[in-house]
Order: structure tokens, then C-alpha cells, then sequence
């Protein structure tokens, strides 16, 4: 939606209606604002960084997409910014301590002494995520706006779709790709098996990931079905290679965009997180 067409919806509608999800990595940053009365996404836009950009340039891109869109004018109901990076650990809740998050984390992610760390609590799975924030873009929003709520982007992503998996008894794995980035969610019986994230250049990298998953999970390539979402499509390099080496695959259409009105936009082009983080 272009800027012109952003700026005349949010100025004629109640703002204090308004919910506004952000996401941010080092890759890329997105938001969509709901209108929270009519269930209606008002305006979304998604940038891609060419390269990968360090923590502070990425909070001047969120600047300056916010002065094109007049985000920071607007006064909103609910806020909620997602972070999506690498930078996390999955914790059994009964094993959980707050007071050892560094030692959660040191195993898994290159931390420094001077990070930042929080967590978030995945609700009905027993489960914490651990993770690092990127501080600078929470105090920019907080300047900002205010008060807000912030999250993992691996919290929302398992949570959502462990809820998504209905009475299936067998394994299913999920596979969402964004901006060079692969998260593999295995999920059986509503429990969580497995939640892991990689980068890729190459489709061969891809892949490689991906069936490395099923045998270290003695996962059957012949019956368990893959679900592949996100940057993916019938036809593509990904989902051809997926298809050659697995035998059940499909691509995966989350349930919740039936509860939003889409008006001009095309619901294809919001990430999976933000709209589940509404």
C-alpha cells in the first residue's frame, strides 16, 4: 500500500481503536496496523535490507519508515513489537530460573556481558523462551509511543502453530521462510518436538537443513507431512527440491487471516508472526 494511501486511511479512522504490530531484524522490518473494531488490517508495509545491518541502522530505517508513514503521529490502543534474530534458547518451564538467563543462552548465542536479556512464556506447552532484544528499537518505541508489549518472534511462531495443529496424532513439520531465514517447527500430538532457526544462501542449503531435521527425528521423509509457509509458493526452486526427496508436502495456510478484512491489501505480503501477534 503506498504511503499516500496509508496516511488518508489512519487520518480517517479512530486511533484509539488501533493496534499496531512491528516486526524487526537484522534483515528486514514490517508492521500492519489493525483496526481493532472492524477486525480490518488498515495499512502494511515490509522493507528488505539488501544487507544485513547492525542493530542502530536498522532503528534509522524504522525512523525513517515511520516519518514516510506518519506512524509516530498516531496515538494507538495496543502495541506490540516483534523481535526475530537467532539470539535465543528454548527452556523447560520446571527447569526455568530467572536469575540464569546468561547461562541459558551461552551454549547456543554469541552474548556479551552487557546484553540485555529477556524472556517470554509460550503458553499451555511448559515452555520459556529465552532470547536477547534489540534494546536500542525497544527504547526508540518507548520514546515513542510509550508503553508496549514486546516478544520473541520463536514464541509467537510455536505457540500459533501448535495451537494450528488440531487433533493430529502423527508429527507434522512446519517450515517458514523469510529473507534468507528458515524456522523449522516439528510438532506431535500438540506437543512441541523440535523449534530451530537457520540462515541459507543456496537452495542445496536449504535442504540440507531441512532433511538433516527428519533424521536426526527419525522423522519418515515417505509419510510425515511437511507444511511449508511464508516466502515459499507451489512451483518455486524451494518447493520443487522439497518435493523431490519428501513425499508429502503442501503449503500452509494459517486459519487466523479468516478473521481479518484485508480491504485493498493482499494478505500474502504480512508476515505470519505479525498477524498472529494481533
Amino acid at each position: 500500500m503506498t504511503n499516500e494511501s496509508t496516511n488518508s486511511i489512519l487520518e480517517n479512522s479512530k486511533s484509539e481503536y488501533h493496534k499496531l504490530s512491528i516486526q524487526v531484524s537484522l534483515n528486514g522490518l514490517s508492521f500492519c496496523v489493525l483496526d481493532t473494531l472492524s477486525n480490518t488490517i488498515l495499512a502494511s508495509e515490509r522493507i528488505v535490507f539488501e544487507n544485513e545491518l547492525t542493530p542502530y541502522a536498522v532503528q534509522k530505517e524504522i525512523k525513517h519508515l515511520f516519518e514516510q508513514n506518519k506512524i509516530g503521529d498516531i496515538t494507538f490502543s495496543e502495541l506490540v513489537v516483534i523481535h526475530r534474530n537467532n539470539l535465543f534458547s528454548l527452556v523447560p518451564k520446571p527447569l526455568f530460573n530467572e536469575d540464569e538467563l546468561a547461562n541459558y543462552l551461552k551454549f547456543n548465542a554469541k552474548i556479551l556481558a552487557n546484553d540485555h536479556l529477556e524472556y517470554d512464556e509460550v503458553n499451555n506447552l511448559d515452555l520459556v523462551n529465552v532470547y536477547v532484544p534489540f534494546v536500542n528499537i525497544n527504547n526508540y518505541i518507548y520514546d515513542l509511543f510509550g508503553e508496549f508489549e514486546f516478544m520473541h518472534h520463536a514464541s509467537v511462531l510455536i505457540q500459533t502453530l501448535t495451537n494450528s495443529q488440531g487433533n493430529s496424532n502423527e508429527p507434522i513439520c512446519y517450515v517458514h521462510l523469510i529473507e534468507g531465514h528458515m524456522d523449522i517447527t516439528v510438532i506431535s500430538q500438540k506437543k512441541l518436538i523440535l523449534y530451530n532457526n537457520f540462515s541459507f544462501a543456496t537452495k542445496e542449503d536449504f535442504i540440507y537443513y531441512l532433511l538433516f531435521t527428519f533424521e536426526q527425528l527419525k522423522l519418515d521423509t515417505e509419510s510425515t507431512k511437511l507444511k511449508l509457509f511464508g516466502s515459499i509458493e507451489e512451483g518455486d526452486a524451494l518447493y520443487d527440491m522439497c518435493h523431490r526427496y519428501i513425499k508429502d508436502i503442501s503449503i500452509f495456510i494459517p486459519s487466523n487471516t479468516s478473521f481479518y478484512h484485508f480491504g485493498e491489501l493482499e494478505k500474502e505480503t504480512i508476515d505470519f508472526t505479525l498477524l498472529n501477534s494481533l
